[in-house]
């Protein structure tokens, strides 16, 4: 179980800290994402990626920065993807919420094993589980991993698995 910090507000707080965006093509199948790494994540796997977004630094994050992010990128990306955020789950809501009401997809990379309900609703896509060297990540059939497709219901862990 995760605990969660704080409740759910329209009030934008600015508690995130992120790194320098970045537009990717292969974290979401099928779409091209603007990437927001959140730091701060206490889930701190051994053997992550990501290390770098352990602490919390890099720069604060708020609506405005959000805002200038996406009108910066506006039609050079289809989904919008969080690496982190779920452990303040009111404050990402609200970055979610802004991003499909202006039509764009949203994802949320997840080190927990389940992230808050409030964050279903607001996502098409969501990937959980800690990394685990010996499992490997979602290129390996033996991962903990899992990468879901909420609209349509499936793990889409298959697209990133090659033969």
């Amino acid at each position: 179980m995760f605990d969660y910090e704080g409740e759910i507000t329209h009030k934008m707080s600015s508690i995130f800290r992120i790194l320098d965006p970045v537009v990717s093509l292969q974290e979401v199948p099928g779409e091209i994402s603007l990437i927001f790494q959140i730091t701060g994540c206490p889930h701190r796997c051994p053997g992550c990626h990501s290390p770098e977004l352990w602490p919390s630094n890099g720069s604060r994050f708020d609506l405005e920065r959000f805002t200038m992010e996406i009108e910066r990128y506006r039609g050079l990306f289809t989904c919008v993807c969080f690496f982190g955020g779920e452990w303040l789950p009111g404050e990402l809501l609200i970055y979610l919420n802004f991003a499909r009401e202006r039509g764009l997809k949203t994802c949320l990379y997840s080190g927990a094993t389940e992230v808050h309900s409030s964050l279903y609703p607001a996502l098409n896509y969501l990937k959980l589980g800690p990394w685990v060297e010996a499992l490997g990540g979602l290129d390996k059939n033996t991962t903990n991993q899992v990468f879901l497709d909420l609209d349509k219901k499936s793990n889409l862990n298959y697209l990133f698995q090659r033969n």
